[in-house]
C-alpha cells in the first residue's frame, strides 16, 4: 500500500508513512477513523463546559459543539501548513482547559473566557520564538521527561472517571449495566479488529468497533434519530468574536485562570512529540522543530478562541491510532480535519455522528485515555528516568498525587489553578531545586 516514490527516513514498519497518500477508496474510511478517535473528546469538552456554565447562569451562553467541530479541523489543517505538511499530528478540544473556562465564563462571560483562551494561546507562540532564537535545551531543563511523562500520566488517568462515566452512565447520571455491556461490546469488537484479523480490517479497528457498538446500541433501543430528523442540511453556528465585545475594555483579571493551563498543554505537547517521534520512527522535535510544532499548535488555538471555540491541543488518542494502525500519512489527517470542519455546517450529518450513544463512545474512550496514560509510562521509560533514584521517585509521586488527586491552587477572588497546572508547576519548581538535576537535552537526543 506504501508509495514507492517515497523514501522512508528510518524501516519504521509504517503500512503508510507521512508523506504517503492513501489509495483514494481507502482515504475516506481512514479519515472517518480519525474523525470518531477525536469526535467524543472534542465534542465532550464543549458539552462538559456548557454543563458547568449552565449549572452556575442558567442564562449564560455555552460552547457550540458544532464550533468545536469546526476550529478542531481547522486548527488542524492550519497547524499541518504550520510545520510543513511533516508531522501526523491532529488537533481537537483540550481537557485540560475544562475547569479554567468554566470558571473564566461564569467571572466575565463566554467572550471573557475566549480572551483567556487567546492569551494562552500567545504563550505557545512565545515559547516557541525562544525556541527558534535560542535553541531547545533552555525547555528541556524546564520540562524533562521526568516531569512531562508523569504530566502525561495524569491527563490520560484524569480522563479515567469520564471514560468510566460515559461506558457505565451514559448521558445520563445513574449506573446502567445496559450501559457498560455496549461500552464492553465495542471495546472488545475493537481489540479483536486490531489484534487478530488481518488486512483492511486491521487497518480501521476503531471505526469496525464503533460501527459494532453502535448496531448494537440500535437493536437495544438506544439510539434517537429524532435530532437527525429535526436538523437542517445547512447550518451555520453563532461564532463568539470577542474583540467586537469588549470594544471598551478587556477582562485581564480571567488570565491567572486560563494562562497557566498552557504551560500543561506545553507539556503534554512535549510529550506527544516524543511519543509521535518513537511511533512514526522519526525526530519531529529536530524536523520540522519543535518551536514550529508548538507555533502551529498556538495558532490552532488563538483561531479556536477568535470564533468561540475551546483552545486545541495535539490528541493522544489520534496518536493512538496511529500506533494501532500504523498508518502515518499527513493526508489521511488532513482528510479527517475536512471532514471536522464540514460537520460543524452540515447539520444532519453532524446530528448523525452525534447520535452514536455515549456508552459506544465510552468504550473507545477507555481503549485511548487509557493510552495517553501509558504513553506518559513510555515517555518515563524511553526518556530512561531511573525511578530508583529518590530525586525522579520523589518528583513523579507529587506530579501524580497533586494532579489525579484534584488539588487546586486558589489565587485571589476568581483565579484558581487547575490541578494538572498545580501539579506540573510543582513537578518543575522540584525538578529545578532540588540537588540531582538531569543533563540538560537528555530527552532530546533520546529521540535520535
Amino acid at each position: 500500500m506504501t508509495n514507492s516514490n517515497t523514501t522512508n527516513a528510518v524501516n519504521n514498519g509504517a503500512v503508510l508513512d507521512v508523506e504517503d497518500k492513501p489509495p483514494f477508496k481507502l482515504w475516506g474510511l481512514l479519515s472517518l477513523q480519525h474523525l470518531c478517535a477525536m469526535f467524543g473528546a472534542t465534542v465532550l469538552v464543549p458539552y462538559l463546559v456548557t454543563s458547568g456554565i449552565l449549572a452556575n447562569d442558567p442564562d449564560a451562553t455555552g460552547l457550540s459543539t458544532a464550533i468545536a467541530l469546526i476550529t478542531s479541523g481547522g486548527g488542524t489543517l492550519l497547524y499541518l501548513c504550520i510545520t510543513g505538511f511533516r508531522i501526523p499530528a491532529y488537533l481537537g478540544s483540550s481537557f485540560a482547559f475544562i475547569a479554567p473556562l468554566i470558571s473564566a465564563a461564569v467571572a466575565a462571560g463566554l467572550p471573557g473566557a475566549m480572551f483567556g483562551a487567546f492569551c494562552a494561546g500567545l504563550v505557545y507562540l512565545v515559547v516557541a520564538i525562544l525556541i527558534r532564537f535560542f535553541g531547545v535545551n533552555w525547555l528541556m531543563k524546564i520540562l524533562p521527561p521526568v516531569v512531562v511523562g508523569p504530566v502525561i500520566m495524569v491527563i490520560g488517568l484524569g480522563l479515567a472517571p469520564i471514560a468510566i462515566g460515559m461506558a457505565t452512565k451514559g448521558a445520563g447520571g445513574d449506573y446502567s449495566a445496559l450501559n457498560l455491556t455496549v461500552a464492553l461490546f465495542t471495546l472488545v469488537m475493537t481489540l479483536l479488529f486490531s489484534l487478530v484479523f488481518r488486512g483492511i480490517i486491521s487497518i480501521i479497528p476503531i471505526l469496525l468497533g464503533i460501527i459494532c457498538g453502535y448496531v448494537l446500541a440500535f437493536a437495544l433501543g438506544m439510539v434517537d434519530f429524532a435530532t437527525v430528523a429535526s436538523s437542517d442540511w445547512i447550518a451555520i453556528p453563532d461564532f463568539t468574536f470577542f474583540p467586537t465585545v469588549f470594544a471598551e475594555g478587556l477582562p485581564w483579571f480571567v488570565l491567572p485562570l486560563l494562562v497557566p493551563v498552557a504551560l500543561v498543554t506545553i507539556a503534554e505537547h512535549i510529550g506527544d512529540q516524543m511519543v509521535l517521534s518513537r511511533v512514526v520512527g522519526r525526530n519531529f522535535l529536530r524536523k520540522p522543530g519543535l518551536d514550529r510544532s508548538l507555533a502551529g499548535d498556538g495558532l490552532a488555538t488563538l483561531f479556536a478562541s477568535l470564533l468561540g471555540g475551546p483552545p486545541n491541543t495535539t490528541y493522544g488518542e489520534n496518536i493512538g491510532v496511529l500506533a494501532i494502525t500504523r498508518i502515518y500519512s499527513v493526508y489521511v489527517i488532513a482528510g479527517a480535519a475536512v471532514l471536522a470542519l464540514s460537520l460543524g455546517f452540515i447539520g444532519k450529518i453532524s446530528a448523525l455522528v452525534s447520535s452514536i450513544p455515549v456508552p459506544v463512545m465510552g468504550g473507545i474512550a477507555i481503549a485511548l485515555f487509557g493510552v495517553i496514560a501509558s504513553s506518559g509510562l513510555r515517555t518515563l521509560i524511553e526518556g530512561k528516568v531511573d525511578l530508583n533514584e529518590k530525586r525522579n521517585l520523589l518528583i513523579t509521586s507529587v506530579i501524580l498525587v497533586l494532579g489525579i488527586g484534584g488539588a487546586e491552587l486558589p489565587i485571589g477572588q476568581w483565579a484558581t489553578l487547575s490541578s494538572m497546572a498545580f501539579a506540573t508547576l510543582a513537578g518543575i519548581t522540584m525538578h529545578l531545586t532540588l540537588p540531582g538535576k538531569e543533563t540538560a537535552g537528555d530527552s532530546v537526543k533520546s529521540l535520535g
